[in-house]
């Protein structure tokens, strides 16, 4: 496919100014909304055939939630391009200035496999209600919901405006040595860094969803059953495979053997004796992260789970205990149905632990204790936090998503996706009609007059 063929046709469909007028970008998204509910079934059977989604955790992750951003869109893209009016300083008096979010132009947003079509088209839809034109690379590890991406866009875009690129992870090295007006990636750290490199080239701005290792603390005060089936859920969604699912959990001692019988006892009423014949639990994306997840079993104890299915792509929800800090299992990713346990005694101990570490992209805590929980913010940085619960704070689309440090950079949902590809100009216009001579030189009164007249005057 020839990539600058496609680039050089955008960029001249977008400086002919058709994708900035407020009609265009509703109608696109009209069109987006109507193709989502229109594909319902075969994108429903894509995301089967790729990670073995059940239907209503596709249509809730996947598809409702790309409906959301949409819908959220609509309501408010009117809003959100309407100019920003802003105080300006004396020295320009009479003036008026304001800050208009104008379109960077040529987006290109590559996602990720884990949920491959939330993870496109939430992006899309801030890029298209900022008034861009997108290349959407999908992850060839998602290669049926790529396809239906694929026909969706192809037969009802002009590739002008949108377009879909597939193939490996060359075509995406290839893609990023091209100039675009901005990137947005999902995925790995280390890609993350690659990618960023590359946009450093063209000094093109760049959004990084990234993820690692979210933390889960759980104090003596929780309610134990509530927290276990919290965690449970937002951990084993997807098998495991959530950017911001717990990745491991500490628990105050005195309620460990408490909460991990509850733990048990909530995944057998989710996902039965035997999870495997469970329609509501999902695969491995592919059998080289299935192995890399098997590796993880020895360097623990597995107290629940550790069944594997190699010709499923199978693995079980999994709970480990007894694991050395120094092992893989604690200092990467785990993106998996595999949950370390740890107890602690002073959750001083694990504060310090977590500052000596990356900042995840999400950090959960389960307390009544209000000047705890006051604490962890003050000790703790993170992405996002969400107390007594997990997941749930990515679902608000007034709620802006993102990480800090290697979970990522900028962030997206509702008015932040249209900020995250929007330029926010300042302009400001003066009249003729005054012109003070305070500015010009010579300099019309002393050092010490002329530093207290600046402070009125900005």
């Amino acid at each position: 496919m020839n990539f600058k063929a496609i680039i050089s046709r955008q960029r001249e469909y977008f400086q002919s100014g058709a994708t900035r007028g407020l009609e265009f970008r509703r109608a696109q998204l009209l069109k987006l909304a109507d193709l989502l509910e229109s594909n319902e079934r075969a994108l429903l059977a894509a995301l089967y055939a790729d990670l073995r989604k059940s239907p209503h955790e596709a249509y809730a992750a996947e598809i409702g939630f790309a409906l959301g951003e949409v819908h959220r869109a609509l309501r408010h893209v009117s809003g959100w391009m309407k100019p920003e009016r802003r105080r300006s300083p004396m020295l320009a008096w009479p003036a008026t200035s304001h800050i208009h979010s104008e379109p960077y132009g040529l987006a290109l947003i590559i996602g990720s496999w884990n949920y491959p079509l939330q993870l496109l088209l939430s992006p899309l839809v801030g890029a298209i209600a900022a008034g861009n034109c997108a290349i959407l690379k999908p992850s060839e590890f998602a290669p049926r919901t790529a396809e239906v991406l694929d026909q969706m866009i192809r037969a009802n875009y002009p590739e002008d405006y949108l377009t879909v690129i597939q193939g490996e992870r060359e075509t995406s090295e290839a893609l990023l040595r091209e100039r675009f007006d901005s990137i947005f990636f999902t995925g790995g750290t280390e890609t993350g860094r690659v990618v960023m490199a590359a946009a450093a080239r063209h000094l093109t701005p760049v959004t990084l969803e990234l993820g690692g290792k979210c933390p889960c603390m759980v104090c003596h005060d929780a309610p134990v059953e509530t927290t276990a089936r919290r965690i449970v859920w937002g951990k084993f969604m997807n098998a495991g495979q959530t950017c911001i699912a717990p990745d491991h959990v500490w628990v105050d001692r005195r309620i460990a053997a408490e909460l991990l019988g509850a733990m048990k006892k909530v995944l057998v009423e989710f996902y039965g004796e035997f999870p495997q014949q469970c329609a509501d639990y999902g695969r491995i994306v592919n059998r080289r992260h299935l192995d890399r997840l098997e590796g993880y079993l020895t360097q623990g104890k597995v107290v629940w789970g550790g069944e594997c299915v190699p010709a499923d792509l199978y693995m079980a929800p999994t709970i480990l205990r007894d694991v050395p800090w120094a092992s893989p299992v604690m200092t990467e990713e785990i993106f998996g149905p595999v949950l370390p346990m740890m107890e602690f005694s002073d959750i001083g101990d694990v504060l310090e632990n977590l500052r000596q570490r990356p900042k995840p992209l999400a950090l959960y805590l389960f307390t009544n204790d209000r000047a705890l929980q006051e604490r962890v913010l003050a000790d703790t940085q993170s992405g996002g936090v969400c107390f007594n619960d997990t997941i749930l704070q990515i679902l608000g689309h007034d709620l802006p998503f993102g990480g800090v440090g290697e979970s990522g950079m900028g962030n997206y949902h509702g008015r932040a996706s249209f900020d995250c590809f929007s330029h926010r100009r300042v302009v400001m216009r003066r009249r003729f009609a005054w012109d003070s001579k305070f500015r010009y030189p010579p300099p019309k009164v002393s050092l010490p007059v002329f530093k207290r007249l600046l402070r009125f005057l900005g």
